[in-house]
């Protein structure tokens, strides 16, 4: 269809995507963007930098004007205009200039729907100066306050977004606390993978209060809920956001299961001359096939340009989401795909579980990091289900490859016989990646069985013996208690001191464990591994010791 008129509601990732795709395809169509803000293209995700001053001018935040807009596309943008109605049998809008108040009525043929989310803010006393990080406004009015000087800042919320927060403020020299409702940092992870981004807070000199919340706000001070007060004079919330949907509910729009706008395949709502993208819109998940809210950018750009294609009259296919994520914290870089294993548990679903410790290439060539890789398996069909990483280069990359081998519908020990690029410097000829494979092809297959780290008391109360393999050196510098040494190289000579009991093995990272669960079964022993070794066990026995222990 050409001549027709387009109104979209709402700018950034979606709704500007949405309107400059439709140019391309559609040259004669009337567009219309309406945004309530004074910045119709900006860099939201670039807002904790331009905060913590890595990012140094506020100009490179903004991507594009109404102007330029105009300019390039003849697209009519208007900032500073708020949809206050959508009358569907007559087809308009009704729209508030902000400054004058000037009102107008806009007709369309076609309304789409982007308007966003917005920030979560607990209803506490004080709580008027506690700021957010949304828009252009959000974070002048943040950096207004910082000029004050402040020394202390309360940033609450431990998710993606609040470890920006700390990573800047802290940048800025600024003292901060961070307080967490949950027992854990960043909820997308299981504890003992989050185990060590607490661990790196921690050492940067950040107070962090887990299971904890904020009761008050006082004039540069905040009492928790465990009765403390700490220094706050710069405030900062980012416990999640609430899809906005108050104008698409007064019209009418149907709403799903988790409180956001309801669409079908082709992104449109039960008006079929009413379309929704971004973060407003609930998506399907990969994992399970129900709804589910996710704020990220990338969905939003992606589902903006596949609404143009589905209005210019183009079948599209909307992918389900497995909400990949990633976060740089202090050095550190933390990534997530699908789900995690607390929820699958929860969820009642049959899994496997596999931890790795590789490097991030090859450890005879310099600088070689070390990072902690998580897959988690459907226990009867191999599927990969999630996969976490924390450590420092390299994590981002095997977490989009495993989201991208989820996409393909690769199982996890398919991640095997993958083909990715190697030199010295990048990789390992054996990718962590491939190595993930290899320990799924091993479980698939029966050749070792594993426990987890959070299932080793249980089983050593049910009368298991552990076996440490690795050195004495090593046994010496930190054991799991009530372990016994036996050394890998010496099993086959001390084969004798070992209990005909149920084993479980264990060594730094799994791998050693693993060829002593392979000899022990050969001898006649049952033998299990520890799952990721030492180093799961310790990051799991961390995690649990940041959580304060409430009588």
């Amino acid at each position: 269809m050409t001549g027709q008129r387009i109104i979209i509601i709402g700018g950034v990732a979606g709704g500007m995507s949405a309107a400059t795709r439709l140019r391309r395809l559609m040259e004669d169509a009337d567009i219309l963007v309406l945004e309530r803000s004074g910045h119709v293209s900006f860099a939201n995700c670039g807002l904790p930098y331009y905060l913590g001053g890595v990012i140094e001018q506020r100009e490179s935040l903004l991507l594009q004007t109404p102007a330029s807009l105009g300019s390039r596309f003849g697209i009519d943008v208007r900032v500073d205009h708020e949809v206050t109605a959508i009358d569907r049998v007559a087809k308009t809008v009704s729209v508030r200039e902000l400054h004058s108040g000037e009102q107008s009525v806009e007709r369309y043929d076609v309304l789409v729907l982007s308007p966003g989310a917005t920030p979560v803010r607990p209803p506490i006393p004080g709580g008027e100066r506690m700021l957010t990080l949304r828009d252009i406004e959000d974070v002048d009015a943040a950096m207004s306050a910082l000029s004050a000087a402040p020394r202390t800042a309360l940033v609450i919320g431990a998710g993606f977004i609040g470890l920006e927060m700390v990573e800047n403020l802290v940048h800025r020299g600024l003292e901060v606390t961070l307080v967490e409702l949950g027992d854990q940092v960043l909820p997308p992870l299981d504890p003992e993978m989050a185990s060590p981004v607490a661990e790196r807070l921690l050492q940067a000199g950040v107070d962090l209060r887990l299971g904890t919340q904020v009761t008050e706000l006082g004039s540069g001070t905040a009492t928790l809920s465990d009765g403390s007060v700490v220094p706050a004079e710069f405030v900062i919330a980012s416990i999640g956001v609430r899809p906005e949907t108050s104008l698409a509910v007064a019209a009418g729009i149907e709403l799903g299961e988790r409180g956001g706008i309801r669409v079908d395949d082709q992104l449109r709502t039960n008006d079929p001359s009413i379309y929704a993208i971004g973060d407003a819109v609930e998506k399907t998940d990969a994992i399970s096939g129900e709804q589910r809210l996710i704020a990220l950018a990338g969905l939003a750009n992606r589902h903006g340009r596949l609404v143009a294609d589905a209005i210019a009259g183009t079948r599209i296919r909307v992918r389900a989401a497995a909400g990949a994520a990633v976060v740089g914290l202090m050095g550190l870089t933390i990534a997530a795909t699908g789900w995690n294993e607390k929820l699958l548990r929860a969820k009642g679903r049959e899994i496997r579980v596999i931890h790795t410790h590789p490097a991030s290439h090859t450890g005879y060539y310099p600088g070689a990091q070390s990072m902690s890789l998580k897959l988690v398996i459907d226990a009867n069909t191999d599927e990969i289900l999630g996969a976490q990483g924390v450590g420092g280069d390299g994590v981002d990359k095997r977490i989009d490859v495993i989201s991208t081998a989820m996409a393909g519908g690769i199982t996890a020990s398919g991640l095997s016989d993958l083909e990715l690029a190697y030199a010295p410097q990048f990789s390992s000829a054996k990718d962590p990646v491939n190595m993930l494979g290899y320990v799924a092809l091993n479980a698939l297959e029966g050749l070792t069985r594993s426990v987890q780290w959070h299932e080793l008391e249980q089983e050593l109360a049910g009368g298991a013996v552990l076996i440490d393999v690795r050195t004495a050196r090593e046994y010496a510098e930190g054991a799991i208690p009530g372990s016994i040494n036996i050394p890998l190289d010496d099993i086959r000579a001390r084969i004798g001191e070992i209990p005909q009991r149920r084993l479980i093995v264990h060594c730094k990272v799994g791998q050693r464990g693993h060829t002593a669960v392979r000899l022990l079964a050969q001898l006649g022993r049952d033998a299990v591994n520890l799952d990721g070794g030492y180093l799961t066990w310790s990051a799991g026995r961390a995690s649990r010791a940041l959580v304060p222990q409430i009588p």
